[in-house]
């Protein structure tokens, strides 16, 4: 077999499988009022405990990465459907996102739970974290936020930073934050979960994982292919995270977004969004997730799988067909396979994430902006021949084929 279908084999057996932990319906247990028609037009059905903040917070809530000015009307409409927990940060449109934030939620505060982030460094002071907080609030127009978060923490010496700690013990005594959190989706997330909680560090995680990251996808196949391996173990840290009621929130959910691509296969208002959301609110360890909402048929359709338990039968046909079709380049960011074998250290995994920004987000102003932070680009991959890492990705995407393109598509 091909490269790419073998991998898709594997990945079509295990969704086939099904997960011995989850909850699996029968496709005709499908009620009519379960549909996404339906279910949108009661929004949110389900609030959640959000570990030991004791917030209940909408199931599905709302994650604003693209956000632009004149967006204030989409959260407004996210609002009036029950969406009570609104996810920013600093980096979002370099602070445009929590300045639309801040202007829809005026005169709202109190109905809502309000988080922001900043990637604070190993090297970064305590004197630097409080001055961004600061900003965050000012352009928030907010005395506090209720989760403030270290984003996209992927090396464990930022948290092992003591002015972080410094810094945290001030903003909550000052009230600027209520609780803190951590997210991540780099190679070295497992390190990081493990270490945070060990340490108990923060009251939140935010946390890559989708149904392709379940390592209960691949368990029919650990004896031939070491594929549970290469899904990093995420859920054992999760679980001494869930022993220390810290509350965990999911992201990257829907794996590449291509949501497009799979309307030929959605029937009766069933989409692949909701089925991808079921799968990932019937982990034990997720409390609810967060989702980037674009525009009010985003609202709508996501909203359709709150509240709606088991994943069925139909679900998993659409989850097969979404991995048919897109496992061959979708990169899950955590594994590290690839690490070391680019002589230029070039970040193969940011490489490929900014790519999913610009071309399956369809957002490439933000995958610009986001691929210019970066100390080292893809430029080294343009003289490349492709060789020293042809052959570095387990789950056998082609990487040499893609690092060199998206250098020039957001350079």
């Amino acid at each position: 077999m091909k490269k790419v279908d073998r991998r898709s084999f594997l990945l079509l057996g295990a969704v086939t499988g099904l997960a011995s932990g989850l909850s699996v319906g029968n496709s005709s247990a499908i009620a009519p009022e379960t549909g996404a028609e339906k279910a949108s037009s009661q929004g949110v059905r389900k609030y959640v405990r959000l570990g030991r903040t004791g917030m209940r917070v909408s199931d599905i809530s709302f994650g604003s990465f693209p956000l632009r000015h004149g967006d204030e009307g989409l959260v407004h409409y996210a609002l009036d459907r029950g969406i009570n927990y609104f996810d920013t940060a600093e980096s979002y449109g370099d602070g445009v996102s929590e300045t639309v934030m801040g202007n829809a939620l005026k005169g709202r505060r109190d109905d809502v739970y309000v988080a922001t982030k900043i990637a604070a460094g190993a090297r970064d002071s305590a004197e630097s974290m409080m001055r961004r907080l600061d900003e965050s609030l000012a352009r928030l127009q907010m005395d506090y936020v209720d989760v403030f978060f270290n984003h996209a923490v992927n090396d464990v010496d930022r948290l092992k930073n003591p002015e972080w700690h410094e810094f945290a013990e001030k903003a909550r005594a000052q009230g600027k934050v209520r609780y803190l959190g951590m997210s991540g989706h780099g190679g070295y997330l497992v390190d990081c979960v493990d270490y945070a909680v060990e340490q108990d560090m923060f009251d939140v995680l935010l946390l890559a994982t989708n149904f392709g990251e379940d390592p209960a996808f691949y368990e029919r196949f650990t004896r031939s292919f070491d594929f549970v391996a290469n899904q990093q173990g995420l859920q054992g840290p999760m679980k001494k995270a869930k022993e220390k009621d810290i509350g965990i929130i999911a992201m990257k959910v829907l794996r590449g977004a291509k949501l497009n691509d799979m309307r030929p296969y959605e029937k009766q208002g069933y989409t692949y969004s909701q089925a991808a959301f079921r799968w990932v609110l019937n982990m034990p360890e997720v409390d609810n997730l967060i989702i980037t909402m674009r525009n009010r048929d985003n609202v709508d359709e996501f909203l359709g799988a709150s509240g709606t338990g088991a994943v069925t039968a139909y679900d998993m046909e659409l989850l097969q067909q979404y991995a048919k079709m897109n496992e061959a380049t979708y990169c899950s960011n955590t594994c590290n396979d690839c690490e070391g074998s680019c002589p230029y250290n070039v970040p193969i995994p940011d490489l490929l994430r900014m790519r999913m920004y610009a071309l399956d987000y369809g957002d490439v102003s933000i995958a610009r902006q986001e691929y210019a932070r970066l100390e080292v680009n893809g430029a080294a991959c343009l003289s490349c021949d492709g060789s020293p890492c042809r052959d570095a990705c387990t789950h056998e995407i082609p990487l040499a084929d893609l690092c060199g393109p998206t250098h020039q598509m957001l350079s």
